[in-house]
Parts: structure tokens; C-alpha cells; sequence
């Protein structure tokens, strides 16, 4: 097992990483939680068939309540935040509560907000079953979406902990797997050059990944996250270059419809475009075709869906969280592990937009 700390201005605690280590959330409960009334455990349907009757089994002691969510985004609307809630304050769940979250990103971001909102914040722990969520359950951005934009009425709740047991990982379909490890990508781009070099040589094919392998880049990952969270934990400064690629990303995942177009899948155009743009405006220096060639190799597609119209697109990333004003604000790379964040107009988005 290892044992990641997360250092934040509000709040340290730990991550941890390894096969079987929710069989350890037992004594951790116990200790920190000595006056412990109820637990809520939040997942979706789809975890819920796969994982649930494991945790459960670990926590069969405290008699845990359970709400299960729809799979995916779709658990990330106003509707399914209230009917969980809702679900909270018909179980008597009061401030020495604890709310458990089993699942995937948008699962985590559901009841993060759900604990940060209830009788105004109580505690979460963060179980991730996907590999995305090595991103999304460390640094304590919760929220849910709205039809005009994604995580945009949302919180800052950290957890108490994460366990992050890579046995429920063994389950992921492909798709899953795709969208999580753009990030683990992601996190290479922006930080470490020689992670990114050790990515293209060693990963070829996301499916024959071993538990090895995706351990190491889960808790490179994680501790890559961690040096940009412990700086700035509410995004007023270098946490916004966590969102390469996020900006045009969310923007095709709204103009796609929520769940049609996995978060991930999203977020690699959106890392193209935005290393485009870096060639272009900063003169980067970067096989940019090398890299096309070696994530489409991994199954990820690289073009913005044809039928997206990109004036549709711009006004979705002018309600980006990064956005001032109305001006579009992208995460760009100086150097590889060196991002900036700079504005870009409207005219010069829509000339790239139609040039890629």
C-alpha cells in the first residue's frame, strides 16, 4: 500500500493506494470517527452492482445507508442532488455523520457537494472505483452541472481521506479506462517531462496495462496533483493549470450532451488544441504529430465531433470557471512542465477552431 499526504491550507489528510485497501477503511472510521451516529454511502447503479456488496460487507458494523445514483453525469444534475438530500434528512443524518463515496468522478463530485451542503458541511471519505477519479477525488472540487455548464454550481470540501482500492479498477470497461488515463496524460504535460517520456515508451495499449504499471502512474498522478493543490487549494492561481485541455473539453462534453462523450475523451482533443495553440502562440517546441499518432494508437479520438458547430463551442467556454469577463482564458504550454495561463479572442478561437 502507499500512502500519499495531501497537504491543503484547510485541511491535510491521506490517499491511499493499493489492492484491497478498503478492507482498512474499518479501523480508519473507528479512529476518527469516535462518535460516529450514521453513514451514507453515495454510488451509481452501474458501481453499485459490481462494488457495493464488498464495502458494505467491510462496514456491516455501522448498518450504512445506501443511495444510489444514475451512472455517470447523470448523476450530476439539481434533481438527483436533492433526492439525495432528500435521502439524508429522511435517515436522520446529523453533523457526526459520514458520508462515503463509492464510485466514479461524477459520483465523487455528487457527494462531496452533498456533504459540503448538508446541514452546511459535514465529513466524506472518497472510495474511487475508476481511474479518473485519481484526478477528481484529490484537492476537494465538488460539485454538480448545469444545462449552461459543467461543475459550474459546485463547492470546496476536502475529504477526510481516499481509499483508492485498485481492485475495483479490474472492472473498468475500455471506454473507462480511456477517459481516466487522459488525465494521468494530462498530468505528465503539465509537470513532469520525464513521466510524459516514460508514458510514450512503456504505455502502448491501456488494456494490458498492469496493476503495476497503473499503480505508478496513478500515484504519479496523485502526487503531481498534490504539488499544484498544497500551493493554491481554491484555484485563484496555479491550480488552474490542472485544466489543460479542459476548457474546449468541457465545452464539447456540454454541446455532446452530459455522458455521451466521456470527460476524458474530451479533455484529450482539448489537450491537442491547446498544445496547438502553444506551437502557434508560445513556440513550443513539441512533436505534436508524434503525439496525435500515439494517443489514437490508445483508442482516443482527436478531432472535434463534426457536427459541433464552433460558434456553440466559444460560448460554452466563455462560461468557463477560468473566464474573466467574458474573455476566454486558455491553459497553454511554455514548455513540456511548464504551463501558463493566457487569453485568447474570440476571432483568433475561431480561426484555430476551423483551421483544426
Amino acid at each position: 500500500m502507499e500512502k500519499i499526504h495531501i497537504q491543503t491550507e484547510s485541511k491535510k489528510y491521506n490517499v491511499f493506494v493499493g489492492e484491497g485497501v478498503r478492507k482498512d477503511l474499518e479501523s480508519f472510521i473507528s479512529n476518527h470517527f469516535p462518535q460516529l451516529t450514521r453513514i451514507l454511502i453515495m454510488t451509481d447503479e452501474t458501481v453499485a452492482k459490481l462494488h457495493l456488496d464488498k464495502l458494505l460487507t467491510t462496514l456491516q458494523s455501522w448498518d450504512p445507508i445506501v443511495f444510489t445514483a444514475p451512472s455517470g453525469e447523470k448523476a450530476k444534475t439539481f434533481e438527483v442532488y436533492y433526492n439525495a438530500l432528500s435521502a439524508a434528512l429522511e435517515n436522520r443524518l446529523d453533523r457526526k455523520s459520514l458520508i462515503l463515496s463509492l464510485g466514479g468522478g461524477a459520483v465523487g463530485d455528487l457527494s462531496g457537494f452533498v456533504a459540503a451542503s448538508f446541514m452546511r458541511g459535514i465529513p466524506f471519505i472518497q472510495i474511487p472505483t475508476t481511474i479518473l477519479a485519481h484526478d477528481s477525488a484529490v484537492g476537494g472540487k465538488v460539485a454538480i452541472n448545469h444545462p449552461l455548464g459543467k461543475n459550474m454550481i459546485g463547492a470546496f470540501h476536502q475529504p477526510e481521506a481516499v481509499f483508492y482500492d485498485l481492485e475495483f479498477l479490474k472492472t473498468l470497461p475500455a471506454q473507462e479506462i480511456r477517459s481516466g488515463f487522459a488525465e494521468v496524460i494530462k498530468h505528465a504535460l503539465i509537470f513532469d517531462a520525464e513521466f510524459y517520456d516514460w508514458l510514450q515508451k512503456n504505455v502502448h495499449d491501456l488494456n494490458t496495462l498492469s496493476i503495476e504499471q497503473l499503480s505508478e502512474c496513478l500515484i504519479k498522478g496523485i502526487k503531481i496533483k498534490n504539488e499544484f493543490v498544497s500551493q493554491d487549494e481554491r484555484e485563484t492561481g496555479v491550480r488552474a493549470y490542472l485544466n489543460l485541455g479542459h476548457t474546449l473539453g468541457h465545452a464539447i462534453e456540454s454541446e455532446m450532451g452530459y455522458g455521451n462523450f466521456t470527460h476524458g475523451e474530451s479533455v484529450m482533443i482539448g489537450m491537442i488544441f491547446a498544445i496547438k495553440l502553444s506551437q502557434q502562440l508560445l513556440g513550443l517546441s513539441f512533436n505534436l504529430m508524434e503525439f496525435v499518432n500515439w494517443v489514437e494508437k490508445l483508442g482516443y479520438e482527436t478531432k472535434i465531433p463534426s457536427h459541433l458547430k464552433y460558434d456553440n463551442l466559444i460560448n460554452k467556454m466563455k462560461q468557463d470557471k477560468k473566464s474573466v469577463g467574458e474573455t476566454i482564458r486558455f491553459v497553454l504550454l511554455e514548455h513540456l512542465g511548464t504551463p501558463i495561463l493566457r487569453e485568447i479572442s474570440d476571432k483568433l478561437l475561431l480561426e484555430e477552431l476551423k483551421s483544426f
